[in-house]
C-alpha cells in the first residue's frame, strides 16, 4: 500500500509534468477515476505548481493515506516544521461544516496516529478554490492540531506564509516523515466500513509483530479454518482479550475476508447484541452511499439494496437460532463468528424463553449447546469463533464462557477446540465454572487467540487495568496505574454543566462524545438524565450533531446495553447510588418503587459491577465523571450516598476538572 500516489519537493514539482503527476495519481487510484476526480487533480497540479516557488524547501505528498478513515487526503505539506493537510474543493463557493470536519479529522489522525507527526504542529487547511477569501485565527488545540483554516486559491500561498512566520522552526525531513509508522486504532464502526471497503486488517490497525496483534489473531483463525476444511474437521476458536482490544474487529476480519475469498463457505458475523447490529447495519449503508455521492442519480444504489448487503455481512444471532429450531439440515453458513459469546444464555434461560416466546415445550438447551448442535449438522466440516469478552455479563441469564466450555465436554467431545492461556482467568469462568471441562475437552493452547492491548484508548493502554483496579475497590493500585495514563485525561466533577462544557472542549471534527449512566441509576432523574427514556443507537451513534437526538447533543443518556460492543471519543460517565462506596468495598443497590434496596445475588452484584465496568471503558480519548451532589431532603439522593463514591474516586487519584488555558490567536488573512 503506497501512503502517497506521488510524492517529491517544491523543485521536483516545479519542473515535472503534469501529465506525469496525473498519470502517477490515475494509475494508483484502485478504481476507475471519474471525470469530477480527474477534474480536481487537474487544478490541484497546476495551483500547487504555481506556489511551489514560494515555498522552498517543502515538500508535497499527493493523496496522503489515512487508514483509520481509509481516505485519503488530498494533499499533506511539509514546511518549516509544520506539517498543512489541504482539502480542496475545487469549483466551491463556500466551506461547508463537512468539508472543515473532515480536514481536522485528518489533521487529529496524522497526530494521534502517526509516529513522525506526533511532535509536530498540524495545520488543516480547506481550500474552497471560488470563495470570497475569509480572514481566519488561529486556534491551536491542547494537542497542537490548529483549527482548520478557510482559504480560497489566490489566498493559499499567503495564509501558509502567515503560519509558518510565526509558527514555523527547523525543517522536517520528508524521508523520515513518510517512513513513520502509522499506528491506527478505528472505531468499530470505522473498522467495518473499512472492511467492507476492501481493506484488510493491517491498514486499519496497529501492525507491530506480537501474540496481541489483530493480523496474527486474524491470521491464526484463518489457519484453523483451513486446517477444518482440508481436513475435514470441525473446529471451534475462542478470542478473548481486554475490553476494547480489538475481539469484535478480529471477527469483522474473518467474516470479511472469507466472505469474499470463499463464497461458498458463507461466512457471516453473528451477534446478539442489537444496538451493535442496528448501528453497524446503519453505518455500512449510509458509508456505500456517501461515497457514490458523485455518479449521476441513475447510477447510485438504493439505500434498500445496500441495507439489504450490509444485513447479509452482518446479522442478529437469535434470527440464526430462530431460523433452525425446525427440522434437522444444517446451515448454508460453515464459518460462523459469535460476537459476545459470553452473553449467550444459560439451559433456564432459554428453555424458559423457547417455551414462553417460540413455543418450544419441550426445549431444554442452553444457548451455546444449542447453537452448537446446529453447526454439528454438517457431516464434513465447519468453524465457529467465539469473541469472549472478560467481565462483561451484564444481563439476567448471561452464562458466560462457561456454558460454552460446558457444552463442548459433555456434547461435542469430537470438535477440536483452541483457546489462550489466559481463559483460565476469573474475569472469564465466572464464579470458577468451567476449569474441570476444560481440561476435560484437551484444547489447543494458543496465545495469537488473546489481544491483551486495550486499542479504544489509543492514548492509555493501562486503562482496561486502571478501571479494573477501581471495580475491585483498590485504590492504591488504581492511583499508580493512573500515574501511567498521562495522555488519557480522566476527570471528576460534581457539576453536570461542567462536565457537558469539558466534553465539548474537547470533541472536535466528527470525534462523537456523550452521557453514559447505569440502566438502574433512577435517581439521576432529579439531575435531568432519564435513563428510562430509550434511545435509538443508530441515531445516537451516527446522526449529525444538529440532530437533537445525536449523542452529541449531551441529551439523551445511553446505558450500558445501548454502548456495549461500541465506544465513543469522550465520554460522561454519570454516577448514580446503585453502586456506592462503603468501608467493606462496593455496595449494589437497586431502586425499587421508592426506595433503594440491597443487591445480595452474588450473580446480579457482579452483573451491576460489569455494567459499570463496560460504561468506564468505552471512551477512547477521554472520560469525565459526574458524581451528584445529592440533596438532604431527599431520602433517596442522601449527599452521604454519593459522597462516598466521589471520596473514593478521589483516592484513586482522579483529578478535579481544571480549565485549559488556550494560546493566543493569530489572525491570517489571505492574499
Amino acid at each position: 500500500m503506497k501512503r502517497a500516489y506521488y510524492h517529491g519537493s517544491a523543485i521536483e514539482l516545479q519542473k515535472a509534468d503534469p501529465l506525469a503527476i496525473l498519470g502517477a495519481l490515475t494509475e494508483n487510484l484502485p478504481f476507475a477515476v471519474d471525470p469530477m476526480q480527474r477534474q480536481a487533480w487537474v487544478f490541484q497540479i497546476s495551483h500547487l505548481k504555481a506556489i511551489a516557488a514560494g515555498l522552498p524547501d517543502s515538500h508535497f505528498f499527493f493523496e496522503f493515506m489515512i487508514p483509520r478513515m481509509g481516505r485519503r487526503a488530498d494533499v499533506v505539506l511539509l514546511y518549516r516544521g509544520l506539517v498543512f493537510v489541504l482539502e480542496y474543493k475545487v469549483g466551491e463557493r463556500g466551506f461547508g461544516r463537512g468539508a472543515v470536519d473532515q480536514v481536522l479529522g485528518y489533521g487529529l489522525d496524522l497526530k494521534n496516529f502517526h509516529e513522525t507527526s506526533h511532535d509536530a504542529r498540524i495545520v488543516p487547511i480547506v481550500v474552497a478554490t471560488d470563495a470570497t477569501d475569509t480572514l481566519s485565527r488561529t486556534e491551536w488545540g491542547a494537542d497542537n492540531v490548529m483549527r482548520p483554516l478557510l482559504s480560497n486559491a489566490a489566498g493559499l500561498l499567503t495564509k501558509i506564509h502567515a503560519v509558518a512566520t510565526h509558527f514555523g522552526g527547523p525543517g522536517l525531513d520528508p524521508t523520515q516523515w513518510l517512513a513513520g509508522r502509522y499506528k491506527p486504532t478505528p472505531t468499530i464502526i470505522e473498522a467495518a466500513q473499512a472492511l467492507y471497503r476492501g481493506h484488510n486488517v493491517e491498514e486499519i490497525s496497529r501492525s507491530e509483530a506480537g501474540a496481541e496483534n489483530l493480523s496474527t489473531t486474524s491470521d491464526y483463525i484463518s489457519s484453523v479454518v483451513e486446517g477444518a476444511k482440508r481436513h475435514k474437521r470441525k473446529a471451534i476458536c475462542f478470542v478473548t482479550g481486554v475490553p476494547g482490544s480489538g475481539k469484535t474487529l478480529a471477527g469483522l476480519s474473518i467474516a470479511n475476508s472469507r466472505m469474499r475469498a470463499h463464497e461458498d463457505e458463507h461466512a457471516v458475523f453473528l451477534s446478539g447484541n442489537g444496538p451493535l447490529v442496528d448501528v453497524l447495519r446503519e453505518a455500512l449503508t449510509q458509508d456505500t452511499l456517501e461515497r457514490h455521492q458523485s455518479l449521476p442519480r441513475s447510477e447510485r444504489p438504493s439505500r434498500a439494496s445496500e441495507y439489504q448487503k450490509s444485513c447479509a455481512f452482518i446479522q442478529n444471532i437469535h434470527h440464526f437460532r430462530d431460523d433452525n429450531l425446525e427440522g434437522n439440515e444444517p446451515p448454508v453458513e460453515k464459518v460462523v463468528v459469535f460476537d459476545e459469546a459470553q452473553r449467550a444464555w444459560g439451559e433456564e434461560q432459554t428453555s424458559q424463553f423457547m417455551r414462553q416466546k417460540r413455543g418450544q415445550s419441550g426445549f431444554a438447551m442452553s444457548e451455546p449447546r444449542f447453537l452448537l448442535s446446529v453447526m454439528d449438522r454438517h457431516e464434513d466440516w465447519c468453524t465457529v469463533i467465539c469473541l469472549i469478552g472478560g467481565g462483561q455479563e451484564i444481563n439476567t441469564g448471561e452464562a458466560g464462557l462457561a456454558e460454552w466450555v460446558d457444552a463442548l465436554a459433555q456434547h461435542f467431545p469430537h470438535w477440536e477446540v483452541h483457546l489462550p492461556e489466559q481463559i483460565l482467568g476469573r474475569e472469564y469462568l465466572l464464579a470458577g465454572r468451567g476449569e474441570d471441562a476444560i481440561g476435560a475437552i484437551a484444547p489447543i493452547k494458543a496465545g495469537a487467540l488473546h489481544l491483551s492491548v486495550s486499542l479504544r484508548s489509543f492514548r492509555a493502554e493501562k486503562l482496561s487495568e486502571f478501571i479494573g483496579a477501581i471495580i475491585d475497590g483498590d485504590s492504591s493500585r488504581a492511583r499508580a496505574l493512573l500515574n501511567q495514563l498521562p495522555g488519557y485525561p480522566i476527570v471528576l466533577t460534581r457539576d453536570l454543566s461542567a462536565a457537558r462544557a469539558w466534553l465539548r472542549e474537547r470533541a472536535r471534527a466528527n470525534e462523537r462524545m456523550g452521557l453514559l449512566a447505569s440502566s438502574n441509576a433512577l435517581r439521576l432523574k432529579a439531575e435531568g438524565i432519564f435513563v428510562k427514556a430509550k434511545v435509538e443507537p443508530p441515531v445516537w451513534f451516527l446522526a449529525p450533531q444538529s440532530d437533537v437526538r445525536s449523542s452529541n447533543m449531551l441529551e439523551d443518556v445511553a446505558t450500558e446495553f445501548d454502548v456495549q460492543g461500541l465506544e465513543l471519543d469522550w465520554a460522561c460517565l454519570c454516577w448514580d447510588a446503585n453502586l456506592r462506596w462503603s468501608p467493606d468495598g462496593w455496595s449494589s443497590m437497586a431502586f425499587k418503587g421508592t426506595k433503594w434496596q440491597q443487591i445480595n445475588d452474588p450473580e446480579r452484584r457482579s452483573y451491576l459491577l460489569n455494567a459499570y465496568r463496560v460504561l468506564l471503558t468505552r471512551a477512547r480519548q477521554g472520560l469525565v465523571i459526574f458524581v451528584p451532589e445529592g440533596d438532604p431532603v431527599d431520602p433517596t439522593r442522601d449527599p452521604l450516598f454519593y459522597d462516598s463514591s466521589f471520596d473514593f474516586l478521589r483516592e484513586c487519584g482522579v483529578p478535579l476538572i481544571d480549565a485549559h488555558k488556550a494560546e493566543e490567536p493569530l489572525s491570517v488573512a489571505g492574499g
